[in-house]
C-alpha cells in the first residue's frame, strides 16, 4: 500500500514541469470589469467570486489600481475577474489610470492571453448620464475598439433604488439614445440587468462564456502597432479631454482677471482678496492638468517593462522553489523506500505517516506552481501580484 502511494507521489512530482502546458486552455475565462468610481464593480466581483477585495463606502475610491480577484470555478470553468479603476479616481490622475490599465492589458496580450469579455457597469439609479459617466464611457469605447464590442456586456445595477417604471424608462433611453449606449449595442454589445443576487451575476458571466476571446484595440495599438500610449485612441481621447479642460480654465482665468481689474479700480479690498484666492486655486488646477498631460507620454514604457520583469522574477522564483522541493522529495522518498523492506510493522505505520506528510507537501508545491504558472488564473494572479508590488500595495 505504502509503496503504491510512494510510486503515485513520485509519478505526480515528475509531472510538475508539465502542469502549465497541459492545463486545459479552453476552460479558462478572464473578464475585465470597468466603469466609473462607485458604481459597484468591486461589489459585483466579490459577490460572484467570493473574493474580499476592498469596497469603497464613500466618495473615496478603493480601487486605485487594477486588481485581480482569485480565480474561482463556475460550471467547470476557471473564472478570473479583473477590477479596474474609473477615470474619475480620487487618488490618481486619469493619465496614471490609463497607464495602469494599458500596462496590464499590454502585458496580458504579450503573454498570449485574451479577455473573454468586458463588463461595463452603470447605475440605473443615476438620474442622468452626467459628465463623469460620459467621460468614462468614451474612454471605455476607445480602449475596446469597435471590433471587440460584441464581447462587451453593459450591466445596469442598483435597481432596488428606483421604482420599476422609472428604471425601465431610463434603461430604454440608454439603449435608444445615440449619446449613450445605442452605438455600442448596435455593434453587438449586450445590455443586461444585475439585481444584486449571485444568480443574476452568474447569468451575466454565463453570457460571456460563449464568447471567442478577442484582443482589445489598445492591446493591438501598443503591442502589434507599437504606438506610444499618447498615440492610441484612448490616449488621444484623454488628450482631447485635457485640452478641453485647459480651454475652460483659460476662459475662467480671463474672467477672474477682468473681475480683479474691476475690483482694483473700485478699490474693493474684500473682492480682491476673494478673487486672488480663486485665481490661485484655478492656476493650481491648470498646472495639474498640464502636468497630467505631460505625464501621459512619460513612464509608461518603464512601468510596463517593470511589470513584465516582476512577473518573470516571480515565475523564476516559483520554478526554483519547485525544483528544489522536487529534489528534496525525490531524495526523501528514496530513503523511505530503502528502509521499507527491513522495518517492523510499527515502523511501517510511522512511514505511512511520513508518506502522508510527503503527499501534503507535494500538493502544496503543486499549488504553488499552478499559482505562478503562465496558464489561466495562475497567469492573472501572478500579474495581479506584480501590479501590487509595482504600485506599492504589498511588501
Amino acid at each position: 500500500m505504502a509503496v503504491e502511494r510512494l510510486n503515485n507521489v513520485a509519478h505526480a512530482i515528475g509531472g510538475i514541469a508539465n502542469l502549465g502546458k497541459n492545463a486545459p486552455q479552453g476552460d479558462e475565462v478572464a473578464i475585465a470589469v470597468m466603469g466609473p468610481t462607485g458604481v459597484g464593480k468591486t461589489s459585483f466581483i466579490n459577490l460572484v467570486s467570493g473574493s474580499s477585495l476592498r469596497v469603497g463606502r464613500n466618495l473615496v475610491s478603493c480601487t486605485s489600481v487594477v486588481q485581480v480577484a482569485p480565480p474561482f470555478l463556475l460550471d467547470g470553468r476557471s473564472v478570473t475577474l479583473i477590477d479596474t479603476p474609473g477615470f474619475d479616481d480620487t487618488n490618481r490622475s486619469d493619465a496614471d489610470i490609463l497607464k495602469q490599465i494599458a500596462a496590464f492589458l499590454a502585458t496580458t496580450y504579450q503573454n498570449g492571453k485574451r479577455l473573454a469579455g468586458v463588463i461595463y457597469i452603470h447605475r440605473i439609479s443615476d438620474v442622468r448620464m452626467g459628465g463623469i459617466s460620459t467621460r468614462n464611457f468614451r474612454m471605455f469605447r476607445q480602449l475596446c475598439g469597435e471590433s471587440t464590442l460584441k464581447n462587451v456586456v453593459i450591466v445596469t445595477n442598483m435597481w432596488g433604488e428606483v421604482g420599476r417604471e422609472v428604471g425601465e424608462a431610463r434603461e430604454a433611453e440608454l439603449a435608444s439614445d445615440d449619446r449613450f449606449f445605442k452605438p455600442v449595442l448596435d455593434q453587438g454589445a449586450k445590455l443586461l440587468r444585475h439585481d444584486n443576487t449571485t444568480e443574476s451575476a452568474q447569468a451575466i458571466l454565463h453570457y460571456i462564456f460563449g464568447n471567442q476571446p478577442l484582443s482589445l484595440r489598445i492591446q493591438r495599438e501598443l503591442v502589434d502597432q507599437k504606438k506610444d500610449i499618447s498615440q492610441t485612441a484612448a490616449g488621444e481621447e484623454l488628450n482631447r479631454a485635457f485640452a478641453e479642460q485647459m480651454k475652460r480654465h483659460r476662459e475662467e482665468l480671463a474672467t477672474l482677471q477682468q473681475e480683479m481689474r474691476d475690483a482694483i479700480r473700485e478699490k474693493d479690498e474684500q473682492a480682491k482678496k476673494e478673487l486672488l484666492a480663486e485665481t490661485k486655486k484655478l492656476q493650481t488646477e491648470m498646472a495639474r492638468v498640464e502636468n497630467d498631460s505631460k505625464r501621459l507620454v512619460s513612464d509608461y514604457a518603464k512601468q510596463q517593462a517593470e511589470l513584465q520583469k516582476r512577473m518573470t522574477d516571480q515565475a523564476e522564483e516559483a520554478k526554483r522553489a519547485v525544483e528544489k522541493a522536487d529534489r528534496e522529495y525525490q531524495n526523501r522518498m528514496k530513503e523511505l523506500e530503502d528502509h521499507w523492506r527491513n522495518t517492523s510493522q510499527a515502523d511501517k505505520n510511522e512511514m505511512n505517516r511520513q508518506f502522508s506528510e510527503l503527499q501534503q507537501k507535494y500538493e502544496h508545491t503543486q499549488q504553488l506552481y499552478k499559482s505562478s504558472s503562465s496558464s489561466g488564473g495562475g497567469f492573472f494572479s501572478n500579474l495581479g501580484r506584480a501590479l501590487d508590488g509595482l504600485f506599492g500595495l504589498s511588501a
